[in-house]
Parts: C-alpha cells; structure tokens; sequence
C-alpha cells in the first residue's frame, strides 16, 4: 500500500493532474490562491484541485510518537480546552509564533499531522534515560513555575534532574549535559566549591568560591552549582609518622580545634588513623619518629607546651623514647651518646644557666666549672655545657707531661705517674729553639759533624758526613709532640748544661744520664771549633764530649819570603774537669 501511494504522490507532484489521492494519516497543504489561505486536507481521501487552488505540501505522512519518544513543534497551532483546533475568520489555523510545543506518546494518541505555519523543529527523538548516579544539568531559558517541586523556576537557574528516571523535556528548560556522580573510596575524599550561593547536600549555607571536603564513602553527585576540583586522597597515620599541617586561614579543624591563621601543628596516629587534608590545611612535611634508645639523650629547643611553643627554653628527653618533634621544635646538636666514664675518663663541665646540682648536693652559677669522674653514666642537663671529655695520661717513670693551671698560670711538669687533668688543668706546650729541635733528633756521637739546618757545611764536613746525612735523611724523626716532657740522653763521658730562666741557675749533668728539662729551663746551645785546620763555629751540639784523648790540627807556617810549611800535628791530650767547669761558668 505505501509503495502505491508513493507513486501516486510522485504521478501528482510530476504532471498537472488535479487529481490527488491521499492515503490515510497522510496529509496535504491545499493553497486558496484567491483568499491567500493554506488549509490542511487529511487522508484517506481522493482531493480534486480547483484551478484557484496549489499544493503546497504533500502527500505527507503524519507524524507518529511512539512510547517513550517525543518531537518538537515550532510555532504550534491554537488549541481550546477541549484540543480543538482554532482558526480566524479566514479559515487559517491560529498559531502561536515562536513558539514551542514539545508533543509526546498518549496511550490513545493517533498520528498527527502539521498544520499550516507548524515546523517540525525536532524529530521524532528517545526521551532521555537518567541511570543510577547521574543526572541531567538543566537551565532555565523562560521563567515558569514548576509544578513538581512547587518553586518558581528564574531564566538562567539551574538544577538537577537525577536519575534513576526518564527525563520529560519542557520548553522552558534547556537540558546542558550529563553529569556522573564521582565515586569517593575508603580514606578518600573529594574537594568542592561554590560557583555561586548555595545549600549543600547536608543542609549547610555556601557562598561563592568556598571550598569544602565531602569524606562519605560512596558515590557523590555534584549539585548544578558545585564543582568536584579533585579527590583527595587521605594520608596513613602510623606510630612512625605523622603531618606538620598549617592553617591557611582560621577555621576549626576535624577534631573540633580551633586554629588560627598560621598556626601549625601535629596530627599523629593519637588523634587519627587516617587524616584527609582540609581545604584550610596545607602540608608542610611528613614527620618521622625520633627513637632513643636507653644509652641516648636529646635536647629540645623551643619546647612546646599547651600547644604554645616556649621560646628560649629546652627541654631533655632521655631515652629509650619515641616521640615527634612539635612545629617549631628543633634539636640541639641531635641525638646524643650518654657519657659513659670509665675508671681513667672524666667530663669537664661548665654551668651556663643557675640550677642546682643534686648529683654534688650544691648550688651551680653560669660560668662554673667541675669534673665528673669515671666509673659512671652522665647525662648533663639542659644548664650544662660539656666543654671536654677527659682520659687519663698514661706515663712511665722517664715520661711526663707540662701541665698549666689555667686560673694561676703556673706551669709544671708531671713525671713517671698516670696522671688525669682536672678541670683547671690543661696541656702546655713548650717551644724550643729551631736549632735545639734539629739537634734533638740527632745522635750525639755518629752525627756529630753534620751541620744544622741553619749552617752552611764546608767541603770537608761535606765529604766527611756524606753516609751520615744519607741515614739521618732515611730515618727522620716524628715530629715532637710539644705537650710532652723534653728528654736528651747524654752519651757515656760528655756534659750538658741546663739553664733555668726562673731561678737563673744553671746545672751540668755527666753521662750516661737522662736529662728532663723542666718548664723554665732551656738546653745551653754549644758553639765549637772543628775541620781541619780548626775554624770556629763549626760545630753546634748540645753535648760536649769529654774524649776521646787525641787531638789532630793542621799547622800552616809562612816565612817572611812566603814560603810555606803545613804541619799536620796529633798528640794525646787529657781533661781537665776543673777547666771544663771554669769553662762553662764563662759561658754564662
């Protein structure tokens, strides 16, 4: 049948036969050239076309809704309330122009046609199916009143249609998109803000631009005037870590707390097993434990207490511990050792704060100074300063230290004892002369013409302390630690001279001997004649010897025609110990 009726519609439309046959629900727009009047002819129908009369439309199949469609008609034709067409004096249908007329499926509803003026401005289109968790944004483009929830609807509001539901279009409402309900998930949250005034899900006033944290878990659809601007994910509190957080503005936080702009704190697993950031909350570190065990101690700067830190003061943790540090609380020197003294250790102490000592049963003034000595545990409070660990200096009987008292000055030597300093003690160094530190290194007898670092050497000191220069220089001695008690071993049959500079005495010691030089005293530096023939000042020694017995000079003679006789002369020669002392009074 419509495969006729097609042919029939295309045999009208392509000769001049007013013959037109119009199947059922089909249409044609009849033109009355006369009165200008377009009238509407609906099948089954044969029309016969009067010669004032044009076709302007058709055959025309009516329009079909089927369940759960609908289709958008412009500019529809008036209706009273009985759904009868109106039409004006002419007999042309009334029409509401611009006008919109959205037309669904009724149970008893036939095919329609369209009227003169009517434009089909929207198909035959599915309505739109809202699933669980979605809705559709809507947008008022007329004012109405919308009898669903009794509010009137402004030009420019908009809202939510949530599903699950079948949405019916009105003409007053422009449907803008689909939103999906975001999912939040276990120590999950999603962060939301206010494009304009608002109430939210939960009852509670927003305004403009405010952000705020949505923690249930489940799915989350977003109101037409909220905005999902990221999920949050929460942070796992442990017993080994925990959040610095600081406050963007002054809010009060999760656990019911006021804080104020700026403020910072510590949330730990105490308050929280899990904690999501607030939008006033920034992250300023994640915080690991601080562990001591029970052979450490710390000291806290700026403790914090009532949520306040102090500032200026500290405070001592000892171990075993765990604990955080507070905003603004920071180490002193980080985890320390406890001063475990042994029977030979002490630990010089100074007091830079008043307090008083229940260890010594006394009372402590800033600037003092004791000592604590082995065997013991020490851990010093926070008035004291640690200014030295102390060890017993072992010595034997030819070994010994210069000790200075610091209050007095005095300087002394400490010899052949184990002996610790005290608090009032320290080590002094003594200086001796360059030449004196070379020749004390030196071997009196073997070395004895090698000339020192200040003495140019002539050719036959030279040759003659070649091989002994080659061993000195292989062997060199450690450098002298300055703190130590100076010794000089005096070979068998020589003497040295020690002057003390305090008394202004001066003592000879014969070898074999082991001189000490005490803090005031000084080696007396020996000048003597050598070479061959004898030059003066040849030889530098700290010694002189006393042997051996034989003397060997080079004589040069000269006559008055200059003629010269050298004479090598050697003879034996013996010591004179009254002459020797006589010699070193002189000296003096």
């Amino acid at each position: 049948m419509n495969s006729s009726t097609r042919t029939t519609t295309t045999s009208n439309k392509g000769d001049s036969s007013p013959l037109y046959r119009i199947p059922p629900y089909y249409y044609i727009h009849v033109l009355d050239q006369n009165t200008n009047v377009t009238r509407l002819e609906v099948g089954p129908k044969t029309f016969i076309k009067q010669e004032n009369e044009t076709v302007m439309v058709g055959p025309e199949k009516m329009i079909t809704v089927p369940p759960r469609h609908y289709c958008v008609v412009e500019s529809p034709v008036v209706r009273n309330e009985a759904g009868v067409v109106q039409f004006d004096e002419n007999g042309q249908a009334k029409l509401v122009h611009a006008d919109l007329d959205i037309r669904l499926a009724y149970p008893d509803q036939a095919p329609f046609p369209l009227y003169p003026g009517e434009i089909l401005r929207q198909p035959v289109t599915p309505l739109k199916i809202v699933p669980a968790n979605s809705a559709l944004r809507l947008k008022a483009i007329l004012d109405f009143d919308d009898e669903i929830i009794k509010e009137q609807r402004r030009a420019g509001d908009e809202w939510l249609f949530e599903g699950p539901a079948t949405y019916i279009p009105r003409k007053e409402v422009s449907a803008e998109e689909q939103i999906r309900a975001t999912l939040i998930g276990p120590n999950q949250a999603i962060r939301l803000g206010a494009k304009k005034d608002l109430i939210d899900r939960t009852g509670q006033q927003r305004v403009t631009g405010e952000e705020w944290l949505v923690k249930k878990t489940g799915a989350y659809l977003p109101l037409a005037y909220e905005t999902v601007l990221t999920v949050e994910n929460a942070y796992v509190l442990t017993d080994k870590k925990a959040l610095h957080l600081r406050a963007l503005k002054s809010f009060t936080d999760d656990f019911g707390k006021k804080r104020m702009n700026g403020e910072e704190w510590l949330v730990t697993c105490n308050d929280t097993e899990t904690h999501t950031l607030n939008v006033y909350e920034q992250l300023v570190a994640a915080v690991d434990v601080i562990t001591l065990n029970s052979r450490q101690y710390c000291v806290v700067l700026d403790p914090v207490a009532d949520g306040k830190p102090q500032l200026g003061k500290k405070k001592l943790i000892v171990g075993e511990k765990s604990f955080f540090l507070q905003p603004g609380e920071k180490l002193e020197n980080g985890i320390q050792d406890v001063f475990i003294l042994g029977e030979d250790e002490g630990v010089i102490l100074s007091c830079i704060e008043t307090f008083r000592d229940e260890q010594a049963s006394t009372n402590r003034n800033p600037g003092d100074r004791w000592m604590i000595r082995g065997p013991t545990e020490y851990i010093p409070p926070t008035q004291v300063a640690v200014v030295t660990r102390r060890k017993a200096i072992p010595l034997d009987e030819n070994e010994g230290i210069y000790v200075r008292d610091i209050k007095t000055g005095r300087v002394r030597a400490v010899i052949g004892q184990t002996y610790m300093l005290t608090h009032d003690e320290e080590l002094w160094q003594k200086v001796l002369p360059e030449q004196v530190e070379d020749l004390l290194t030196r071997d009196p007898l073997a070395e004895r013409n090698v000339p020192t670092r200040n003495q140019a050497p002539n050719r036959s000191q030279q040759e003659a302390a070649t091989t002994t220069q080659v061993t000195s220089a292989k062997s060199s001695a450690p450098v002298r630690d300055k703190s130590k008690l100076v010794t000089y071993r005096v070979p068998h049959n020589a003497a040295v001279q020690i002057y003390d500079y305090k008394s202004k005495k001066a003592r000879i010691i014969f070898g074999p001997e082991l001189v000490m030089l005490g803090p005031d005293e000084q080696f007396t530096l020996l000048s003597l004649s050598g070479s061959k023939p004898k030059k003066p000042n040849q030889i530098r020694t700290l010694c002189l010897l006393l042997g051996p017995d034989f003397f060997t000079d080079v004589i040069v003679i000269e006559t008055a025609d200059h003629a010269r006789l050298s004479l090598q002369l050697s003879y034996s020669k013996f010591m004179n110990y009254n002459f020797y002392l006589k010699f070193f009074i002189l000296l003096l």
